[in-house]
């Protein structure tokens, strides 16, 4: 599948990245060979097949949580770049 350089530079826009036309070229084609092989994937008889996460079973292996003492505030707020009272003083982002 041929990928269009335009369709590239839109990639390019969309992720914020910076191409020269030897870059576009060259995803152009690489991106042409990964929808091509997708689309044979997509040839495959899958019907039965159930989806699977991890071809091995996984299982968490979580600790129980313990309540514990917490942080001092002191300690908390000792390499704090600024506080104010018994919390943290950070620039204001809603005006």
């Amino acid at each position: 599948m041929k990928i269009e350089k335009k369709e590239v530079e839109h990639i390019a826009r969309l992720a914020r990245l910076k191409l020269n036309e030897e870059e576009k070229e060259r995803f152009g084609r690489q991106l042409g060979q990964i929808l091509k092989y997708i689309e044979k994937l997509n040839e495959l008889n899958t019907e039965g097949v159930e989806p699977a996460l991890h071809i091995v079973p996984l299982q968490n292996i979580m600790r129980k949580d313990e309540v514990k003492d917490s942080l001092p505030v002191k300690d908390a707020l000792a390499n704090a770049p600024a506080t104010k009272g018994k919390y943290f003083k950070v620039p204001r982002i809603i005006e």
